[in-house]
């Protein structure tokens, strides 16, 4: 059985090393690159990457499938830039497609922030489904919290992915601001509306529920910060869909 993996880029020369080698036992590496205007793409050829270039940017479901054509693998990995195997996840992705028990597999992921891994505030364990076979799976079509959709039976991986999202605040902030304005015009689109007092509410929500019911005043002022950004991209996602229905025709 082959394996191929995935990878979708913009601007990563900073950890796009890591991840490959922590993938350089698959028989084959796709990288879908969004016009990267540092040295991302050519980092990856040198470590043995397919790269492959797409001229606009369609949300992370169209482009995961977009990867997923390129691949020839009977088996997938679809990995993030920010993400590495650890060893104990490397070696049981290895066994699984070797005498495969399932059609894909869920898998831990272990995120850090600020240089430390976050244990609670909804942060771990994270499973995702990221390995499966490849005909057997695709994206949904979301342009932000894309999934995989398989037809077929899953299973879960012992090991996690070692996961360092924000090198910077600055990131992080770009990020809410991005994936907020995605997930409102995804939201406009299907019909949702909200009123002004949507978002103070849903804010209110998120934070209570990040900072108390998931814990995450066990993981110190981290959890303060993670609880209070977590309520911001609340936040701006609501009152970006309160903007939106004010602007179309009455």
């Amino acid at each position: 059985m082959s394996l191929s993996v995935i990878i979708i880029t913009k601007n990563e020369a900073a950890r796009i090393a890591s991840c490959l080698e922590s993938v350089s036992f698959a028989d084959e590496i796709i990288v879908l690159d969004s016009g990267s205007t540092d040295n991302t793409c050519d980092i990856a050829r040198r470590l043995g990457a397919l790269v492959h270039s797409s001229p606009d940017w369609p949300g992370f479901g169209p482009q995961k499938n977009r990867a997923l054509a390129l691949a020839t693998g009977d088996w997938v990995l679809s990995i993030d830039a920010d993400e590495q195997l650890s060893p104990e996840l490397a070696a049981a992705i290895r066994a699984a497609i070797q005498a495969p028990q399932a059609d894909a597999y869920r898998m831990a992921r272990l995120s850090k922030f600020c240089g430390k891994p976050i244990w609670h505030s909804g942060w771990w364990p994270d499973y995702v489904l990221r390995l499966f076979r490849r005909e057997a799976g695709r994206f949904t079509d979301a342009a932000v919290h894309e999934s995989v959709q398989v037809v077929g039976q899953t299973a879960t991986l012992p090991g996690h992915f070692l996961h360092d999202p924000y090198a910077s605040l600055e990131i992080f902030i770009d990020k809410i601001n991005r994936y907020s304005t995605e997930a409102a015009l995804q939201a406009y689109h299907k019909g949702r509306r909200t009123t002004l007092l949507g978002p103070f509410g849903h804010a209110f929500w998120t934070f209570l529920r990040h900072y108390f019911f998931r814990r995450g005043f066990l993981d110190g002022w981290r959890g303060l910060v993670l609880a209070g950004m977590a309520a911001t991209g609340s936040f701006y996602r609501y009152v970006k869909l309160f903007w939106l229905g004010r602007q179309s025709p009455s």
